[in-house]
């Protein structure tokens, strides 16, 4: 069944919030919002619409207050929004602690936790029925690394991603009364250009660690969000989902 409230994804041109966009588009409009590849944006934006669905890419950096303002204003323009998916995110790059350096650490958490948290502030203020809303869906891309701590590689990433299951396990609770539930996705090794950084050898090894066998692939993640945001999952809220094939 078709929706007429928007979805909206950050960091949605390309990896899995592509897929994301390309799933929701089936049953809803579509704004994605990326911070700088326009082509791809716009790329995907025309394989929406070429199937008949409707889609806008808007510009966005969501290390940016400012600019998350702006982008939600001219949301406000194209119509409700109805589900938030905060997807942006950055690694810091791979490292251990002990060379990390700081400006690396303060993007990390700037892009991943507190773009995530004014995100979901501008979603809230529209969706709240406390606020003359209609409720609606906040879905967190968090991370397995986040469970496992990502030694060696990434330990400031899943820092943040463990801030983002304690935001999402608070929210659920604080939204619930006023329509609004909030979940979270926990992807292990996707397909994707950030396990890309990882070298080969690398990956080989962290994929044999893996119960089914093989890494994720993004489509496999979309199909997830898409039924946290679904009715079907209209009793859910506070899970934090594990998509890492048994990891």
């Amino acid at each position: 069944m078709k929706h007429d409230g928007i979805f909206v994804i950050t960091g949605g041109s390309r990896g899995i919030g592509a897929a994301i966009a390309r799933h929701a588009a089936t049953v809803h409009p579509v704004v994605i919002l990326y911070k700088n590849d326009a082509d791809a944006a716009e790329k995907l934006v025309d394989a929406i619409e070429s199937r008949e669905g409707r889609a806008w890419a808007i510009r966005a950096d969501v290390g940016n207050e400012a600019s998350i303002l702006d982008a939600f204003r001219q949301i406000d323009n194209l119509g409700r929004i109805e589900v938030l998916v905060n997807n942006a995110g950055v690694t810091g790059g791979i490292s251990r602690l002990a060379d990390l350096r700081s400006e690396d650490l303060s993007d990390v958490f700037r892009v991943n936790v507190l773009g995530a948290f004014i995100a979901a502030r501008e979603a809230v203020r529209r969706m709240s029925r406390a606020r003359g809303g209609n409720g609606g869906v906040i879905i967190n891309m968090s991370s397995g690394a986040s469970v496992l701590g990502a030694p060696n590689v990434w330990v400031h990433y899943a820092a943040t991603k463990g801030a983002i299951d304690t935001m999402t396990v608070g929210l659920s609770k604080e939204l619930a009364p006023e329509g609004i539930r909030v979940n979270a996705i926990r992807p292990g090794v996707i397909d994707t250009e950030l396990h890309q950084q990882r070298t080969r050898e690398a990956l080989d090894r962290f994929t044999s660690t893996i119960p089914m066998g093989r890494m994720g692939t993004a489509d496999e993640v979309a199909e997830a969000v898409l039924w946290l945001a679904s009715p079907a999952a209209s009793y859910v809220t506070g899970c934090l989902m594990d998509v890492r094939g048994g990891l």
